[in-house]
Formats: C-alpha cells, structure tokens, sequence
C-alpha cells in the first residue's frame, strides 16, 4: 500500500511538472534559468575570494615568522657573542647568563623554523587553491557570458516563432470558418463573382433585346429630325450648309450616331 502511494504521488508530480513546462511562459523560464546562473557565478566568486583571503592570511603569517626568525637568529647572535666576549674577560657569571640566553634563542629559532616549514606547506596549498578558484572564476565567468548571449538569441527565436505562430493564425482564418456569422474569405469572393458574372448576362441580354433596338432606331430617327430643322434655322437665316470637309454627309447610324457615308464625285 505505502509502495502504491509513493508511487501515485511520484506520477502526480510528474504530471504537475509535465502541465507546468507545457503552459509556462518560456521567456519567462528562460529569465529564470539565467538569474540561476548569476546567482550560482555570484556564490563562486564569494567562495573564491574566501580562498583568496586564506593564501592572502597565510602569506601574511609567513612573512611575519620569517621577520621573527630573522630576528630570533639576530639575538641568538648577539648571545652568542656576548657570553664569547664575557668569558675572554673571565666573567663567568655573565658568560653563563649569556650562554642560558642564547641556548633560548636557539629553541625559539628551531620552533620557529617548524613553524616557517609548515606555514610555507599552508601557503603553498593555499596558493594553489586560490589559482585554481581564480581560473574557475574566469571560466564560470566566460560561460555566464555564453548564456547571456545565447539568451538573447533565444529571445529573438521566440519573438520570431511567436509572430511565425500569428501569421498561421492568420493565414489559416482566411480559409477556415471562424465562426457562424462570419464568411471566410473564399465563400465572399464566389459570392462577388457570381454576382458580377450575372450582371454581365443580363447586360449582355439587354443589348441583344429587340427594346434596345427599337430605343436606338428612334434616338436615330430624333436625330435626323434635328438635324433637319437646323437647316431650315439656317435656310431662313441665310446661312449656307457647311459640307464636311470629307465630302460625306451623315446618316444615322445602327446605334444612333450619325455615319459618314461617302457621295459619288460630280460629273466634269
């Protein structure tokens, strides 16, 4: 039973995790992968300058023993000298004294210099750990800069799927129904050539009608009557029919125009 259940929750959070990356925004996920990496490159180079501060602490105590050591062996020296230069004097008390003293000096020396071999192991390793947290620092360094940059390649991907994503949409809403009350664009162009194409026939039908004719013959004939009365207007004002410059005279055409039609030349 305590089995089942371990399991049952093992799929729940699988398919919590499956629905969470399947809607999460990736702009939004991908901001957060790069605060991680900030945050993680921050924490190293906090790490590094604790190992820094180490070898810095560490070669610090170096150089002050070796000040002490140097020091140590300068009075050791000195005693040395000392209880020499009181025993060719014959002060044996004082040589003595002197003596004790330097033999002092000579175990601070040699604890010192124990001191010195294990400080130089420390500040060797320590030296080596800071190379190494410094090199590390630089490369964490070159690959946050790797992923920034990728970052914003990423980005300009996404903005460009997100409007490739539109442009389908878009596409695909000019040849599929959207909705009940709205057309798609096919169904509105058949609509408009069907429409057209039966304006055309029925003005094709109209001129072929014996109306339109008859409707031209007498625009025609209308015509010649004007035309008639001009020249008795012209005749009673005394000004002569001009004839057209071809030689023609005009006789109503089929479709109520008037047509030229050529007269034969006089005769010699």
């Amino acid at each position: 039973m305590l089995k089942s259940i371990k399991k049952f929750w093992k799929y729940l959070g699988a398919k919590l995790n499956s629905l969470f990356n399947e809607h999460a925004d990736p702009k939004v996920q991908l901001e957060q992968a790069i605060t991680e990496a900030q945050d993680q490159h921050r924490r190293l180079k906090e790490q590094a300058a604790n190992v820094i501060a180490n070898q810095k602490q560490t070669a610090m105590r170096l150089d002050e023993a070796m000040a002490e050591l140097e020091k140590l062996n300068r009075n050791a020296q000195q005693a040395v000298l000392m209880a020499d230069e009181a025993t060719r004097s014959g002060d044996t008390a004082k040589a003595t004294e002197y003596t004790t003293a330097a033999e002092a000096f000579a175990n601070q020396l040699i604890a010192k210099e124990r001191d010195i071999e294990g400080l130089k192991t420390m500040s060797l390793q320590a030296t080596q750990a800071a190379e190494q947290a410094k090199a590390a620092v630089q490369q964490n360094s070159r690959v946050l800069q790797q992923k920034l940059a990728e970052k914003q390649q990423l980005l300009s991907q996404l903005d460009q799927a997100k409007m490739q994503e539109q442009m389908n949409t878009a596409m695909a809403s000019l040849s599929e129904q959207v909705g009940d009350d709205v057309p798609t664009l096919a169904e509105v162009k058949e609509k408009i050539e069907t429409r057209y194409a039966k304006a055309k026939g029925m003005a094709e039908i109209q001129d072929m009608s014996v109306e339109s004719k008859m409707v031209e013959i007498e625009q025609a004939a209308v015509n010649v009557e004007a035309q008639a009365r001009l020249s008795e207007i012209r005749s009673k004002l005394g000004i002569g029919e001009s004839a057209p410059a071809t030689g023609t005279t005009a006789t109503a055409g089929g479709d109520g125009t008037a047509a030229a039609t050529e007269e034969p030349p006089a005769a010699g």
